[in-house]
Order: structure tokens, then sequence, then C-alpha cells
């Protein structure tokens, strides 16, 4: 095939439409595979489930991963922030009975007081204050983050800028915070594992959805870059993209006992 022939396969990966946060195009044809971490989020989300009265699920994307969460408490409210997801969102999660709450940005979220016992965060920003404002005492706060290492591999074979803005969110960085903050940290836990992508339209398809790790992505900028990469690719079969993960469990203080 020639280059133009190339350019029309990655444009109808860009024509595809993406909602929510569901990569199911790409994991369930088997285009792209992501290394197991040596922890499950959901699992660990579903240990601190038991006995509690309400929940929040900050940054929900269209639902997908609260949705298999059930039972859920009575009082379970989940934010988003990016717009085209929140009806993707309210169609998945309303039924259900949770209340989806559209916002722009995290420092202020609009629930009251102490009025959570569990809020849960899978690749969302946060503010700790504002989350530990939300909690009731000895209330739970998991989250689990993408680190500024994320990816950077896709840069350079793209001859791209590497995104500098965070490459200091660690866990160490986020765990400092939280303590900061008045948090316990109960648990915590920070690897490096890979994304393998076996064609160059999946990670065309993926570089649309993560629009943030390289900010003037096209087609046409990066033409000859994804033209060469995927004749690499056709002699190596695949592609490994390091990933950089981390997740932490934490507490916030015991009310306190009047003598």
């Amino acid at each position: 095939m020639q280059k133009q022939d190339w350019m029309s396969v990655f444009q109808e990966e860009i024509n595809v439409p993406f909602e929510g946060w569901n990569f199911s195009r790409l994991t369930e044809t088997g285009r792209m595979q992501e290394a197991p971490l040596s922890w499950n989020y959901a699992s660990v989300v579903r240990q601190r489930m038991r006995g509690i009265q309400s929940l929040l699920d900050m940054g929900t994307g269209g639902g997908e991963l609260l949705s298999k969460l059930q039972p859920l408490p009575s009082k379970t409210f989940a934010t988003e922030g990016y717009l085209p997801n929140v009806e993707v969102a309210r169609a998945n999660l309303e039924p259900l009975g949770v209340q989806v709450i559209s916002l722009d940005g995290d420092d202020e979220l609009p629930l009251p007081d102490q009025s959570m016992d569990l809020i849960i965060n899978r690749h969302e920003s946060y503010l700790p204050s504002e989350v530990y404002r939300l909690l009731r005492p000895e209330g739970i706060f998991i989250t689990q983050q993408v680190g500024g290492k994320d990816n950077q591999k896709l840069n350079q074979l793209l001859d791209a800028p590497v995104p500098t803005d965070y490459l200091h969110w660690d866990l160490t960085f986020a765990t400092n915070q939280l303590k900061e903050a008045g948090f316990s940290i109960l648990e915590q836990k920070e690897e490096e594992a890979f994304t393998r992508f076996y064609d160059v339209g999946a990670i065309v398809y993926y570089l649309k959805a993560i629009e943030w790790q390289i900010h003037d992505f096209s087609i046409e900028r990066y033409a000859d870059q994804l033209v060469s990469l995927h004749y690499h690719l056709q002699n190596a079969g695949y592609v490994d993209i390091p990933t950089h993960r981390f997740i932490i469990v934490a507490q916030t203080r015991p009310k306190t006992v009047k003598k």
C-alpha cells in the first residue's frame, strides 16, 4: 500500500466515534492488550464497599466500571467533567439509581461535608482537601492514577514532544499530598507495565482518545512517522508501550471523642 492508502486507513480510525471510556473496539478484537498489574482496582473497591451507605465515583466516564460494581449503596453519586460522556453516564447509571453530576474541574464538588463513606477515583484528577471534606470520619478514598511517565514511548516513536507537566506525578508525590490534607495511607502500590499494540490504526484510535498525550496529534501532521511505524510493526508484529500506574487507599481521621 502507498502512503495515501495508509492515510485512508488511519482516517477510518479517526472517524470512528469514541464515547464513554470504552476501548472495546481495540481490546475485544485483540488489537490492543494491557499487561495486568499486581492489583485489580475493581476488586480493591469491592472489598471496601461492604456495609457502606454512600459512594461517590469521581470521573465515571460513561459509567462503565461503576455499573459493574452492583449492588450499589442507596446514595451513590458519580461526577464527569467531559461533556460528551455525561449523557452516556446518565443513560447507564440513572436506571441504577445513581445521580450523575456534570462538572467542570474538581476544586468544588456539589455535595455536603462529611456525606460520603467511600470515594473512588480511577484516572481522574482530584483535590485532596475537597475529597477530605466530603468523607465522613474514617471514610475511605481509593484512587488509581496514571503516573507522569506513562506512554512516553508513543511520543518518542512519533518524534513528538514528550509532555513534561506531570513528570512529578507519582506515588510519593500523591501520598505526600494526601497526608498533608489529613489522610492516613492504608495501602499503596506503584508499577510500570505496558500496553501492546498490533497495528498502527489501533495506535491512531488510542491517541485520538488520550488527546493530552500528543497535543498536536493529527494523521496529517504525523503521516510519515505513522507509516514508518506501520512498517516496523509489520516486521516486529507488535510494539510495547510502557505504562505507569499507582494505587492508593487512604482514610480520614477517626471522630474525636470528647471527654
